[in-house]
Parts: C-alpha cells; sequence; structure tokens
C-alpha cells in the first residue's frame, strides 16, 4: 500500500522534496541551484573568442587608464587626454583593475562584467528563497540565466552587469534593514545604490522607488521615524552618487579632459542632462551647438594624461557634427573611409545595432524589436503581479509576503517597464536592468500559484495552465515575427501538453479523494515542472542563439532572428553595413606605420573626428590618438586656434578629416577651412592606402599633414 497525503500536505510535500538530503547530505535544491550555475557559467564562456575587443570604445580607454592614475581617475580613454568617457568611473575602475592583472583585452574586460551576472543568479536566488521557498529562488535563478538580454550584456563590458549586481545588494540591504528595523542596513543600501550611480548615473535610480516603498511599508518603525530615516539615507546617497561628479567639476578645466557627451563640459549637467533627462525625451545633443567650444589646451593636462570620450554610443543628428567635409573632393586616393551615419540611427528609430528600440508604446514590450530582449515571460510576470495585488487585505505596516512581493520586485518591474516605454533615448541592453525583477516575480508566481492549490486545486491549476497557455502563445507570436517558424519552435509547446495532461490524469483519478497516493504527488509534481519548462524553453534556446551567433560587440542586444524584420537586421545589427558601433579599421597596416615613423617625436599620432575612429589605433598603438569630437563627433573639443597651437608646440602633425556632411547645427566650420588653408593632404605615392571594402556610402576622409617633417 502506497503511503497517502492528505490534500494540505500536497504543496508542503512538493517543497519538501527539493531540501530532503539525499546521500552526503546533499540536497536536490543544491543540485538543481549547481546545474543553473553550470549553465549560466556555459552559457556566458561559449564562443567567448566572438567578443573580440569587445567595444572598442571601453576597451581602448581601460588601456588609456593603466598609463597614468590622471587618466585612471578621470577616466580617459585616450593616451592624450582630450576627452573623458561618457560614464562615471567605477565600473571602468574594476574592468581596469581586471587588464592590470590579465593584460588588455576583450576576455579580461568583460571577465568582471560575467562574474557579476553569475553572481547575480546566485543573489537572486538567495533573495526570492528568504521568503517563497528554494522552488521559487530556483526558477527564478533559471529565468535569470535564459534571459537573453542579460547574456548579452553579461558578455560586453558596457557595465551593466556590475550595475546590476549592485542593484541586487542593495534589494538585499533593504530587505535586511526592513525586517531587522536597522538604520545600518538602511544606509548601506542607500551607500550600495550610491555605487551603481557611479556606475551608470540615474539608471542606478530606477529600482529606488521600490526599495523606499518596501522600507517605508514594510518596516515596523514608528512612521515619522522611518521617514527621517530615509531622509538621512537619501543624504548619504547624495554624497555617495555625487562625490567624484563634484570632485570632477571642481577641477579646473585646463587640468583634467573635457567632459564627453555634456554640452558644458561639466558631470552634472551630463548626468542629468544628456544621461538624464534627454533619455527620457529622447534628444540626442546635437554636435556642433554654437557656444560650446572649449579650447583644448585646457584639457590636454601636461605630460602624458588621458582623455576619452563620450560612450553612449548614440548617434547624434550628424555623426559628423561639427565638423564638416572639406570641399576638396572626396577620398582623393587617400585610402581612408569614416564611419557611415546609421541606418534609421535617429533617437527613438531601429537601426542596426544602435537604436533597434521601437516607437514609444505601451506595448512597446510586447512589439518587435524590444520584445525579443526580456519579454518572453513578461505576461507570466505581469498575472503574477496580478495575483499578489489580490491575494489578500492589505495591512500596513505591510505582513504579507506576497504583498511584500509585490511593492518590491513588482515595483521595480513595473518603474523600469513604464521609463523605458517613455522613453526615447537608450540601448536595448539597457533593458536588462528589469531581468532580475521579471525573472522574482515569475518565480514568486509560481510558487504562488503552488501554495494555492492546497485549498482551491482545481480552479488554480486552471489559472497557471492559462497563464502558462498565453505566455507560450506570445512566445510562438513573438518568434514568428522575428523570422523562425522551424518544426522545434512548435516542439517547445510540448512540455505544455503533457503537463495539460498529467494535470487531467491526476484530477481524474483522484476526483473527490481525500487523500493522494504517493505516485499522484509525484506526478503533480511534474505536470508543475513540465509547466515551468513549457514557459522557458524557447527564451533558453534564444539565449543558446545569442550565444552561438556572436553578440554584437559595440552595442549587446539579444538575437534578432534569421531574416530582416520590418526593416530590423538580425544578430543586433552584425550582419548589418558597417557603422558607428560596428568595429573595423580605419587605416591600414601600411599607414599606420607610415604615422607611427613620422610621429616618433609628436604627442599625438593622430587627429581623428571621433572615437569612433580612432579607439582601435590606441588599442594597436598604446599612443595619444586626439578625439576631435569626442565618442561621436558630437563634442566639439578642439577647434582651429586649437590645432594650430597644438602644431605649434610640436604636439600633433597629422589630422585625418572629411567624408561627412555637416548637420542642422554644423556651424563649427573654422576646422575644415583652417585644415585647407593651413595644412596639405598627404598624396598617395607618401603612403600606401587601400579602401575598407565593407562600407557604405561615397565619402571618404582625407589625411592632412599640418607643419613640416
Amino acid at each position: 500500500m502506497n503511503t497517502i497525503l492528505y490534500p494540505s500536505q500536497t504543496t508542503s510535500s512538493f517543497k519538501g522534496w527539493l531540501v530532503r538530503p539525499l546521500a552526503w547530505r546533499v540536497t536536490p535544491s543544491a543540485i538543481v541551484l549547481g546545474a543553473i550555475v553550470l549553465l549560466s557559467l556555459g552559457l556566458h564562456l561559449y564562443n567567448i573568442q566572438s567578443i573580440g575587443d569587445s567595444n572598442t570604445y571601453y576597451t581602448a580607454a581601460v588601456k588609456s587608464m593603466l598609463q597614468s592614475w590622471h587618466n585612471f581617475f578621470f577616466v580617459s580613454a585616450e593616451p592624450g587626454g582630450s576627452v573623458s568617457v561618457d560614464k562615471p568611473p567605477l565600473g571602468l575602475w574594476i574592468e581596469t583593475a581586471f587588464a592590470a592583472v590579465l593584460g588588455v583585452s576583450g576576455f579580461s574586460v568583460v571577465l568582471p562584467n560575467i562574474l557579476a551576472g553569475v553572481l547575480s543568479v546566485l543573489l537572486l536566488y538567495h533573495l526570492v528563497k528568504r521568503h517563497f521557498g528554494v522552488g521559487a529562488g530556483l526558477i527564478a535563478a533559471l529565468v535569470l540565466t535564459v534571459t537573453p538580454v542579460s547574456l548579452a550584456a553579461d558578455r560586453n563590458n558596457t557595465i551593466d552587469s556590475m550595475l546590476i549586481l549592485s542593484m541586487l545588494l542593495a534589494a538585499w540591504a533593504f530587505i535586511k534593514a526592513t525586517e531587522s528595523n536597522s538604520l545600518r542596513y538602511l544606509f548601506l543600501g542607500a551607500f550600495l545604490v550610491g555605487l551603481g550611480f557611479n556606475i551608470k548615473m540615474l539608471q542606478a535610480f530606477l529600482p529606488l522607488p521600490a526599495f523606499y516603498a518596501y522600507y517605508l511599508f514594510g518596516s515596523k518603525t514608528e512612521w515619522k521615524r522611518k521617514v527621517l530615516n530615509l531622509g538621512l539615507a537619501s543624504l548619504l546617497l547624495a554624497v555617495v552618487s555625487l562625490a567624484w561628479m563634484v570632485a570632477v567639476d571642481l577641477t579646473p578645466a585646463d587640468q583634467r579632459p573635457y567632459v564627453g557627451g555634456s554640452a558644458g563640459n561639466s558631470e552634472m549637467e551630463l548626468a542629468f542632462g544628456y544621461n538624464g533627462l534627454n533619455r527620457l525625451v529622447g534628444l540626442s545633443r546635437s554636435a556642433a551647438q554654437p557656444g560650446n567650444t572649449q579650447n583644448i589646451m585646457s584639457n590636454i593636462p601636461d605630460g602624458n594624461g588621458i582623455g576619452a570620450d563620450d560612450g553612449a554610443g548614440f548617434p547624434p543628428p550628424n555623426p559628423g557634427g561639427g565638423f564638416p567635409p572639406p570641399t576638396t573632393g572626396m577620398n582623393q586616393g587617400s585610402g581612408f573611409q569614416p564611419p557611415q551615419p546609421p541606418l534609421g540611427g535617429m533617437p527613438g528609430g531601429g537601426g542596426p545595432g544602435m537604436q533597434d528600440i521601437g516607437e514609444k508604446s505601451a506595448l512597446r514590450f510586447f512589439k518587435t524589436p524590444m520584445a525579443k530582449e526580456m519579454s518572453w515571460l513578461l505576461p507570466f510576470a505581469l498575472i503574477s503581479i496580478f495575483l499578489a495585488a489580490f491575494s489578500g487585505k492589505i495591512h500596513l505596516p505591510l505582513v504579507s509576503e506576497q504583498h511584500k512581493s509585490l511593492v518590491l520586485w513588482g515595483g521595480w518591474l513595473l518603474t523600469c517597464l513604464v521609463f523605458f516605454s517613455a522613453a526615447g533615448f537608450f540601448h536595448n541592453y539597457y533593458l536588462a536592468t528589469l531581468s532580475p525583477a521579471l525573472a522574482a516575480m515569475v518565480g514568486i508566481g509560481f510558487a504562488s500559484f503552488t501554495k494555492l492549490m492546497e485549498h482551491k486545486r482545481w480552479l488554480v491549476v486552471l489559472g497557471l495552465c492559462t497563464s502558462a497557455a498565453a505566455t507560450l502563445a506570445f512566445q510562438l507570436y513573438l518568434v514568428s515575427q522575428m523570422g523562425l517558424n522551424g518544426i522545434w519552435v512548435w516542439l517547445a509547446s510540448s512540455p505544455f501538453i503533457l503537463a495539460a495532461a498529467t494535470f487531467l490524469v491526476v484530477f481524474v483519478r483522484i476526483r473527490n479523494q481525500v487523500v493522494w497516493e504517493k505516485k499522484q504527488v509525484i506526478l503533480f509534481r511534474l505536470a508543475n515542472i513540465l509547466v515551468l519548462l513549457s514557459m522557458v524553453v524557447i527564451p533558453a534556446v534564444w539565449s543558446v542563439r545569442t550565444v552561438v551567433s556572436g553578440t554584437s560587440n559595440m552595442l549587446p542586444a539579444a538575437f534578432s532572428g534569421d531574416n530582416s524584420v520590418n526593416g530590423h537586421f538580425p544578430d543586433g545589427g552584425r550582419n548589418a553595413p558597417p557603422g558607428p558601433g560596428n568595429n573595423f579599421g580605419v587605416v591600414n597596416e601600411s599607414t599606420l606605420t607610415y604615422l607611427q615613423e613620422n610621429t616618433k617625436d609628436i604627442k599625438y599620432l593622430l587627429a581623428v573626428p571621433s572615437a569612433n575612429m580612432g579607439d582601435e589605433l590606441v588599442l594597436k598603438t598604446g599612443r595619444p590618438v586626439l578625439f576631435m569630437g569626442g565618442f561621436n563627433g558630437s563634442d566639439i573639443v578642439v577647434d582651429s586656434s586649437d590645432l594650430a597651437k597644438l602644431v605649434a608646440d610640436g604636439d600633433l602633425r597629422y589630422v585625418l578629416y572629411g567624408g561627412m556632411q555637416p548637420g542642422p547645427s554644423g556651424t563649427n566650420t573654422d576646422v575644415s577651412d583652417w585644415l585647407k588653408s593651413s595644412c596639405q593632404v598627404v598624396s598617395v605615392k607618401e603612403q600606401s592606402t587601400g579602401k575598407n571594402p565593407g562600407m557604405r556610402g561615397e565619402g571618404g576622409s582625407l589625411l592632412y599633414q599640418c607643419g613640416n617633417l
């Protein structure tokens, strides 16, 4: 006779088998968690050679930061000190530390992000498990592991992975502060959010309303005391967040690089303007803004300081910005080919590997091209939020763990959904910020469904199956929109069919029985697992395709299908015609040799319109390369008088220029006029050249020699 279990024991038995010790006190939950971690490591490391130098802009910055403490502190990107990266320092400092030990390479700068991604999986498991059990924690960890955009971001050096880890650590601190009524943990949470701000600025504040609300409505401390505590924590947060920025802004301009991406050479303006409000309203700062000219001699420190540029990777209205081309022909045999404007690269538009984010809409996350990044399980997560909201009567301070999860994880998820639905100026990989909250709500929702089965078995099973079916139907629809309709897509629904059949068998056999047999409990467990598998198969396959196909080196994104859909390029633009954000050589080896030989006593190897055209030269040579327009030409770092002084002082001899038309605000024509009047084009006979065959467009750049050899 089989052992029988009462209905009230069904769920506890389902949970209990995960923590029941097996041989050597190893539990099934430990085995499953180990498998998830191994899966995460495998996905992160497989085909890792495809990343190359990763985002060459940031990798070049790391190489430059290793050359001096001045470069390191100001996160400069080229060893000449012309302009800084448009991000705060902490993430790049960590990458530089790894590169100092392992050497500068794509892998060394990506490694801390991979480690942060794997640690985030473990930390999310711990946070969800402490209130909802090991089953919910394992599901959350699995969902985060197979979220494509998180995987793509982790395999890149764009530092979002370290930001997400800091967010999860802050969530842990706020949970501890709420449970223990401890001011110490509250301050720790604020401190960790401040560290996140020093990784990606205001992006770190997206879950902050959820953290504050969780403490305010969950802590049993007296209300006035809680408000006062949050005020003190906010003060600490402001100090930690702004300390480095204030230090930079208070440093005289002639002793530091120009602040890349800012209109007024200010970190404060960068954080709350270009990296703040502009992201929401969808504005990119136009290049050549009248009155933005900053004397380069105040931006280049004495000695071998460094400067980099603007690292957002957002194309301005005119990528050439304030550096209009010379009017003396196109290419003229020079062999130099500049980056071309991205297809549809305007804010809010699509383009190969650039801003493939669709239009502002409440349905943005349910449509291509954005839905492929992290929306695969979003329907189930939203249903889980609804389930938590109506799980019982709300009491203040909050008592129910469902209601607390609604505030913390649901608040985090909904805040990000609202922001990115309305924002017009961001990259796909920013959506990795949502992934932990989405994964947590999926795990919590599944645990909530399972718990409710104790009392309303048929109704709850119907609700779980309906939720899973809706999620699976959305996944199948999305896959078809991305151009994939193979047999594997439809085979992915087989676990759900088996789950439904298993549930039916169980309930037909027990009908109105008061007791459950052991084999019926096992079937019940199996049906729950199959429901879960039915929802994670397609995102898991999509994550594998993201890894196998290789991720966009400059701007990571999830796999985009086998065909171009609705004008959007597959693979995040990896197969699209090259443009800003795609790596390619600006000069060939013979030309580089020519420049090296003729600049041995010169500070700058070359001056180029943007970091897009110079970062690979920094990686190859370690030499200063003057980024005249910052990352993509939108900063006015130099004018003609600056260039003339550099030439007169013997710091600059060659300028690569032209090939792009001035934009609406391209009024800074003095550089072009000065080059034509004061410099000469290097003839074909003086250098070996060759066109880059992968470039689109007709325009080319000219190599100018200024001064005498």
